[in-house]
């Protein structure tokens, strides 16, 4: 086989396998609850574990594994740190003050479990809230966009010969 037709094929294989899995578990329904699965775990501090428990959690809620593996890339080495501070300060709101977020080098230096029970709480309360939060409103935009999309596509067959 030439390289161009080679090169041909493994594309469209590549592209039938990402419309697979675009596709898996299809429904808007089982897509958004997925996702949204996927978000709520990203917003815990539950390192190495996060994708996981995502898709465990989509596995309960009946959701597309696929996206909520995605959905828990939320947290990443780019957010994690205004992630966690947002989640304690939240935490703190609810429970009152408690110990001062911890600098960069105390987070390097220690686990966040080995802060505390106060850190440890406020941090984990704030993560479920933010994560609730997060989960129904990016879940239920991505189900009304699926929905928006899904019908325009439906609208332009209807008016083609």
């Amino acid at each position: 086989m030439p390289p161009v037709s080679r090169h041909k094929s493994l594309l469209r294989l590549l592209r039938q396998r990402l419309l697979w899995l675009w596709h898996h578990e299809g429904s808007h329904g089982q897509r958004a609850r997925g996702l949204a699965a996927g978000i709520f775990m990203g917003c815990f501090p539950f390192f190495g574990l996060q994708t996981l428990l995502g898709v465990a959690l989509a596995s309960v809620v009946r959701g597309n594994h696929i996206l909520a593996a995605a959905g828990t890339w939320i947290s990443n080495p780019l957010t994690y740190v205004p992630l966690y501070w947002f989640n304690y300060r939240v935490g703190s709101a609810l429970l009152g003050a408690g110990p001062s977020f911890p600098s960069l080098e105390q987070l390097r230096q220690a686990p966040l479990w080995d802060l505390g029970l106060a850190m440890t709480s406020r941090l984990l309360l704030g993560s479920s809230l933010v994560g609730l939060v997060s989960a129904v409103l990016l879940g239920g935009a991505y189900w009304l966009w699926l929905d928006h999309h899904h019908r325009q596509r439906r609208r332009q067959h209807q008016l083609q010969p």
